[in-house]
């Protein structure tokens, strides 16, 4: 045995894990039986195993170079156990004083408008009918909102589309603006539950064409339009009433925060309402998750992804002249959304490898896991954050002062007896 092998078989008695470890050579390490097997081709993976360093082993099993069995919630818990310490925790000084420098130009580098296409369509444009497997039937590809315990998720994600409209008071002729806007769900929800005129734009072609079919077969043409379009591009000469970026601002990135939240400024009408609904970072100082988490989520699923704290996030909604009205984490909700993509795609796996690459279909089995696992832990977050631009009418609104409809109170958001 050698020295890392010993190591390992150290480290796997004192964390007590369902986990057992086949070496290249045929050697078992590990209890037996085992919730969780991975079966190593190679030594590579040896070193970043025993570091703790799940990132690694991920990547090592996407390539084919490690084979894990074993469910995914059992998975997940073993590479919780094996990271061990918060993979929140900032860098060391050297290290962090050297990417607070390289961080932000970076960031502006990646999030050039050609990158950000991209970007985008690497990871949305992989097969519709791949996340049609494992999504609801209205392929919303973010956080639901389980108002009640026993929802299911397609009933919770009808929720959150109702949640989002009802917090930004949706009229009806109101014109309403969704950046990023997905597969479609919240502009047709917006549109044939509120009755507003109905913009979006993404950067997928996939989703693109998609939701411009759905138009023309729900009869909306006219009331509802969808259009390739970087935000950037937005024009301005007709601000809208009411403007929400849902699972959008993640791919913005640090350095280019300031103007997005600077452009939503100029497409709202004074007094116009914005809903930003986004996955932030747990940690206050982390740009990503450590024990390689991060690596792995960058490298394979979202690329360009920046994750900020929520309290950065807000501070440049402020320093960008938006008022913050109302802040509501759901991280607990998108561990259970997750979950339930997760099951969905376990259950469908023989399709799901039909559809795409083998090396796909890995990625996101470990990506939609890890990224439960990480939220139930508080290492990551999502939080809706409700603003207003002020119109400086101060007798606008139903109190005086309020600048904008928001009634400040959340009594209106609400059905009676919801919690």
């Amino acid at each position: 045995m050698g020295a890392l092998d010993a190591v390992l078989e150290r480290k796997l008695s004192g964390l007590r894990l369902p986990l057992a470890v086949l070496l290249p050579g045929g050697q078992r390490l590990g209890p037996e039986p085992a919730a969780v097997t991975l079966r190593l081709k190679d030594y590579a993976a040896l070193a970043p195993l025993v570091a703790g360093q799940v990132g690694a082993i991920g990547a090592a099993y996407v390539e084919g170079r490690v084979d894990i069995e074993g469910a995914p919630r059992d998975i997940a818990a073993v590479a919780a156990a094996l990271i061990g310490d918060d993979p929140t925790r900032p860098p060391g000084a050297m290290s962090a004083w050297w990417r607070m420098l390289w961080r932000p130009v970076r960031s502006r580098r990646r999030h050039e408008p050609a990158a950000d296409a991209r970007q985008v369509q690497q990871h949305y444009d992989v097969s519709d009918d791949f996340y049609a497997l494992w999504l609801d039937p209205r392929r919303v590809y973010s956080c639901a909102y389980f108002r009640e315990r026993g929802m299911a998720l397609a009933q919770a994600q009808e929720a959150k589309l109702e949640h989002i409209c009802r917090k930004l008071l949706l009229r009806e002729g109101e014109r309403f603006l969704d950046i990023g806007a997905g597969w479609g769900a919240l502009l047709l929800w917006a549109a044939e539950h509120h009755g507003v005129r109905a913009h979006g734009i993404t950067l997928s072609r996939n989703q693109h064409a998609h939701v411009n079919r759905l138009i023309e077969e729900r009869g909306l043409r006219g009331r509802v339009t969808m259009v390739l379009c970087d935000y950037r591009d937005l024009p301005e000469d007709e601000p809208w009433d009411k403007i929400a970026s849902v699972g959008m601002f993640e791919h913005v990135g640090l350095a280019r925060l300031p103007e997005y939240f600077a452009k939503i400024r100029r497409l709202l009408k004074p007094g116009g309402l914005l809903l930003n609904h986004g996955i932030t970072a747990g940690g206050t100082r982390n740009h990503q998750l450590g024990a390689g988490l991060g690596d792995f989520i960058e490298r394979y699923i979202f690329p360009g992804g920046e994750l900020l704290h929520v309290s950065k996030v807000l501070e440049v909604l402020g320093e960008q002249r938006l008022e913050p009205l109302d802040v509501e984490s759901l991280r607990p909700h998108y561990a259970r959304t997750l979950w339930a993509w997760s099951d969905a795609l376990e259950a469908n796996l023989d399709t799901a490898r039909r559809l795409t690459r083998e090396s796909v279909v890995r990625a996101y089995r470990l990506y939609l896991a890890g990224s439960a696992m990480s939220f139930e832990h508080g290492w990551i977050s999502l939080f809706q954050m409700l603003a207003a631009r002020p119109s400086g009418d101060l007798s606008a609104g139903a109190l005086r002062g309020a600048q904008s409809p928001y009634p400040f109170n959340r009594g209106y958001m609400y059905r009676t007896g919801e919690s």
